[in-house]
């Protein structure tokens, strides 16, 4: 089997190929444009693997992406622009990334692959945020920020395209991932890198934003269900169901790295900040997942991968992870 993995180079989409390398006997092609939030360094360990390719290119580019999809049984579509403070400040490369390029997925796919497997990754950012209870994947779409509205686009697309063209389509949406390779400027790499060189770790607000929180691994294992397993216009929510407010992460990493809560400093909220996000996976469940990894044993293995990883995010940490936030200080 051929499985094209579109932003494989990132956070995820990395982790994901180690994963199906490692579980399967596949050959999997990367498709990458190398962004900021993508890394080579990040696959080092599988570039000389015979059934690992690499393209560098973008999901906007129909002729190179309908090449590939000639000669490919499957797609994970994980290429996305992600960080939502960026989406605050140019919310147009979301949209031609998690718009227009889920788009020319589609219809490169629809065009010269019609029955291709395609597995869309999505967010929960999508719902919005809610106080109580937990969202199905069949309650309404309410995006909050420039990011999550453009990933609802790209979700309604692929359901269109799926009904319209009948397109062998199923979308996941995940909760915050955290683990080995994430981009130095999300909130638990940017803490660990900060409190080991014991320096201020910033958080918005009164970190009382609650956020479940999903060991990368056990994303990985879900989308590979999903693949093989999952029905053709279906949603799946994946989530781990341990809950946990910002403030609460950052202190279990300071305990677990021996460092001082003096260390925090809360700094101006981010605009439209969601509150609490929540997922129910009973759906997924049913399938036969469940998460292996509980929060304190996915963040110690996380902090002691930073600890042991500098020459992978030294080069890569700049001014938004090293120095204060661009929002301004609360004193």
């Amino acid at each position: 089997m051929r499985i094209l993995v579109t932003g494989g180079a990132g956070f995820i989409g990395s982790n994901f190929i180690r994963y199906v390398l490692e579980k399967r006997g596949w050959h999997v092609i990367n498709l990458d444009k190398l962004g900021y939030g993508s890394n080579l360094e990040n696959l080092k360990d599988v570039e000389n693997n015979p059934r690992y390719e690499f393209v560098k290119g973008d999901i906007n580019n129909f002729d190179l992406v309908s090449k590939i999809l000639k000669k490919t049984d499957a797609v994970v579509n994980f290429a996305a622009e992600t960080h939502v403070d960026r989406s605050i400040s140019n919310p147009y490369s979301f949209i031609e990334s998690n718009i227009l390029g889920v788009y020319t997925i589609l219809e490169a796919a629809r065009k010269v692959n019609p029955d291709i497997r395609i597995v869309h990754v999505s967010t929960d950012e999508v719902y919005g945020d809610t106080l109580d209870g937990s969202f199905r994947e069949n309650d309404r779409l309410f995006p909050s920020s420039p990011y999550s509205a453009s990933k609802a686009a790209g979700d309604m697309l692929v359901l269109g395209y799926a009904r319209t063209y009948n397109l062998n389509v199923s979308i996941t949406r995940c909760t915050n991932n955290y683990g080995p390779y994430q981009f130095p400027e999300k909130l638990i790499p940017k803490t660990i890198i900060r409190a080991s060189m014991n320096l201020r770790v910033p958080v918005y607000g009164s970190g009382r934003n609650v956020r479940d929180w999903l060991y990368v691994l056990d994303h990985c294992e879900a989308i590979l269900l999903v693949l093989e397993k999952g029905e053709r216009r279906e949603i799946y929510n994946i989530s781990s169901g341990e809950e946990k407010m910002n403030i609460d992460v950052v202190k279990t990493i300071l305990e677990l790295m021996g460092k001082d809560e003096s260390l925090i400093e809360f700094v101006e909220d981010r605009p439209g900040h969601d509150l609490r996000y929540s997922l129910d996976s009973s759906k997924i469940r049913e399938l036969g997942w469940k998460p292996k990894n509980s929060f304190r044993e996915g963040i110690k293995k996380t902090v002691e991968w930073y600890l042991e990883n500098e020459w992978w995010w030294r080069p890569i940490a700049d001014d938004r992870t090293l120095h204060p936030t661009p929002w301004k200080l609360r004193w």
